[in-house]
């Protein structure tokens, strides 16, 4: 089979347009779609459903597509290998992290990585859904459980719990709740029981919710919640890591917390000695420790 013919193909299911698969293979939107039908002529199928608004693929063509892009991971795996066989820490690292974590702790960190290693290309996936490290749909994930996939190295990071803030200038207004059941005669900002996040977070926000709680702003993500805060809306429902970098925010009823929660760093065992990799986990280490000590400093803990 010609494999310049599948690479056109993977493109043009991947971008389902012949003119957006020509802008990334740098071909004309002819020269594509002669490439795919000369496919299709090939296997005697038809592969895609053509449509006004786009093409999508027929029942042959996602088994097609599902063989290409295993093709395409393994390749970026073997690619991947190559690379890190240089001495240099240099290319694409794909992490993969929740929404949280990502957005609140590790984004503002990674300039430091940076400074130390210029050639070196995050591609940073916010996601609570678990990707696949064995397909190499990431090559680095940080959750907020232990993996249960096979063939994983991982190391525990940290602890975290989720916990209730509020700004100064919302309490000074409305002064500030000495009891749990103190929490009804103010606006909760947290996420929304049942959309996807940390179970302990999610089992905290059902715990204070039972409390007859008036007004709440719930918001599909941490990022959200603390700037509702920031902007003295209410308390709201947010990972303690979040107070190293906004040590303002003042803890509200520090007897009410989530059970604790464990961080897992995880990488396939095929990148046990990639450079890249090595380089980013040595780094999210030595945050974690410097963080540690700023917690201490601050009594955080």
């Amino acid at each position: 089979m010609d494999w310049d013919k599948l690479r056109i193909f993977h493109a043009v299911a991947d971008a389902g347009s012949l003119t957006h698969a020509g802008d990334a293979l740098h071909l004309s939107q002819s020269a594509v779609s002669r490439q795919v039908r000369a496919l299709e002529e090939a296997l005697n199928t038809t592969l895609f459903h053509r449509h006004a608004r786009g093409l999508i693929l027929t029942e042959q063509g996602e088994l097609l597509f599902d063989a290409t892009s295993a093709m395409n991971k393994r390749i970026d795996s073997a690619t991947a290998r190559i690379r890190d066989s240089e001495e240099e820490v240099f290319g694409e690292l794909k992490v993969t992290t929740t929404h949280g974590f990502g957005a609140l702790w590790l984004a503002p960190r990674l300039a430091k990585l940076y400074d130390k290693f210029p050639g070196l290309r995050i591609d940073l996936m916010l996601e609570e859904r678990v990707l696949d490290l064995p397909m190499r749909e990431a090559d680095v994930a940080i959750r907020m459980k232990e993996p249960s996939q096979a063939d994983l190295i991982r190391k525990r990071l940290m602890s975290i719990r989720m916990r209730m803030y509020a700004s100064p200038e919302y309490l000074a207004e409305h002064g500030e709740p000495q009891q749990i059941e103190d929490i009804r005669d103010h606006r909760l900002i947290c996420q929304k029981p049942g959309a996807p996040q940390v179970l302990a977070g999610e089992q905290l926000v059902q715990s204070l919710l039972a409390h007859d709680v008036q007004t709440a702003l719930t918001v599909n993500n941490y990022f959200g919640v603390l700037q509702a805060v920031v902007a003295n809306l209410g308390i709201g429902v947010l990972p303690d890591y979040i107070i190293e970098d906004f040590p303002t925010m003042v803890r509200v009823l520090p007897e009410v917390e989530s059970v604790e929660v464990p961080v897992f760093l995880a990488y396939p065992e095929e990148l046990r000695q990639s450079k890249r990799v090595s380089a980013f986990r040595d780094f999210v280490q030595d945050e974690i420790i410097a963080h540690r000590r700023q917690r201490r400093a601050m009594g955080a803990d």
